[in-house]
């Protein structure tokens, strides 16, 4: 007897038995609108704030690649600490400072936020707080260690709550088909900000004959100014559509915490949402290992100098970007978990080309395949943890995902560090046991069901007496 014909829906896309061929002859068909579903209370959403949304990552990623990555560790490091042989230890203390408030704080304010309506008030004080310490540190010169200890966890800790905060309006912009694009198109525009504000900086340090004491703190304002300006878009255009709820202020915290403790347990059919946020905290390990280490490992065991690093860390830039935009259209067309999923094998192959490098080519396309997946991967992450999030806990549920990013931050890089510290500094055999994070969250994401928990999500939604 022959089946009678029914159409996919976009929850159907997201599941693991995803037909590719058929998915591939529906390419033709054209893209229903991004815009989510106009509700007659809200504000209609527009395309230009979507665009601005998207901007807020061009904006902050300056901070992270000259602050975090790039210039102003490096500075504290030689400079401020005077190559102390503490110095490394003291800045990795003060990051991982910040991480762990953000994960004790991000997803009771979040969902202090969604109770409140107030995700676009606790944006712009986040905002406002990272560029400010940011541009403060240009204060920090020689010997100013607990002043650019302090900047550093108060700036970073800020910005860690602004990016939950911005991940939060998306799943109210555009439509669960489209998560995956939009996504693509903040990352990408991010690696973008990024390598601009590093390339000014860079200028402006490389300039005349001048010492790092007189250049560095010059670039802290550059970058908060470009911080600033960027980020006007989302501070004029991005809306508040959330609603206050009826809850007293004493009551608010204590539902806060009951909704936290509920989506940690995979209660009320969060469970799909619980695994996939165990997935994000293991493959994050790996990835934020790289991210912390490349320079120190092309430097200290493929022997390539400061400039040949930073000229590497430059041109992945210029390819996460490419693979944030591809990977998000392709999300949205193949389905979240199967594009992930080839991502996280991806990774595989750069850590094992990594290992392997020989030569200045091969860790050239090794690194190029890791900038890809890089991209691809952080764009799918939040795209999906969007379409897994129910209406109105949008900032709650990223509040967690902030929470899994942020131990990832942690496990991983002290991970990579305590390898090296055993097998007395192999570079290499720390790289290799990177891969361990990838393979388990692999391994993890198998037992994620997208449809199920879109449909979960919904039906929270829908009943007023869950958490």
């Amino acid at each position: 007897m022959l089946r009678r014909y029914r159409p996919r829906t976009p929850q159907d896309r997201t599941d693991a038995s995803l037909d590719l061929p058929d998915a591939v002859r529906r390419m033709s068909v054209p893209s229903p609108s991004i815009l989510a579903e106009h509700r007659a209370d809200v504000p209609p959403v527009r395309r230009r704030e979507v665009l601005a949304w998207a901007f807020f990552d061009f904006a902050n990623s300056g901070y992270t690649t000259v602050v975090i990555t790039a210039v102003f560790n490096a500075f504290f490091v030689g400079v401020i600490a005077g190559d102390a042989s503490w110095a490394t230890f003291a800045w990795t203390l003060a990051l991982s400072a910040s991480y762990a408030l953000n994960m004790l704080t991000g997803p009771l304010l979040g969902a202090y936020a969604d109770l409140r309506a107030r995700k676009r008030e606790l944006l712009v004080i986040s905002t406002a707080l990272c560029m400010l310490g940011t541009a403060a540190l240009w204060l920090c010169g020689p010997g100013d260690v607990a002043l650019a200890l302090t900047i550093i966890v108060i700036g970073n800790f800020a910005f860690g709550m602004g990016e939950n905060l911005i991940a939060a309006f998306l799943p109210e912009l555009v439509k669960p088909e489209a998560m995956g694009k939009v996504s693509g198109w903040g990352w990408g525009l991010g690696y973008v900000g990024g390598l601009i504000t590093l390339a000014l900086c860079l200028w402006w340090i490389l300039r005349g004959d001048r010492p790092a004491a007189e250049t560095v703190p010059t670039t802290m304002l550059i970058t908060a100014a470009i911080f600033a300006l960027a980020v006007l878009p989302t501070m004029f255009l991005l809306r508040e559509r959330a609603r206050p709820q009826p809850v007293s202020n004493a009551q608010v915290w204590a539902l806060a915490k009951s909704r936290v403790l509920d989506a940690l347990r995979g209660g009320h059919g969060l469970l799909d949402l619980r695994r996939f946020l165990w997935c994000i905290v293991s493959y994050q390990a790996g990835v934020q290992t790289v991210i912390a280490l490349a320079a120190i490992y092309t430097q200290q065991a493929l022997g390539f100098s400061t400039a040949q690093s930073i000229q590497l860390i430059m041109v992945v830039n210029i390819t996460a970007a490419l693979g944030a935009f591809v990977f998000g259209f392709l999300q949205d067309r193949f389905g979240h978990r199967p594009m992930l999923a080839v991502t996280l094998l991806g990774w595989l192959l750069a850590i094992g080309l990594l290992y392997a490098s020989t030569t200045n080519t091969m860790v050239w396309i090794a690194a190029n395949v890791a900038g890809l997946c890089l991209g691809a991967s952080q764009s799918a992450g939040r795209a999906l943890v969007g379409y897994l999030c129910p209406p109105e806990r949008e900032a709650e549920i990223f509040g967690l995902w902030g929470l899994a990013v942020k131990f990832a931050s942690i496990l991983g890089p002290l991970s990579y560090g305590v390898v090296n510290l055993l097998t007395t500094g192999n570079h290499r055999l720390s790289i290799a046991v990177t891969a361990v994070f990838f393979v388990v969250g692999l391994l993890l994401l198998l037992r994620v069901d997208v449809a199920r928990g879109h449909r979960a999500a919904h039906t929270v939604a829908a009943h007023p007496e869950a958490p």
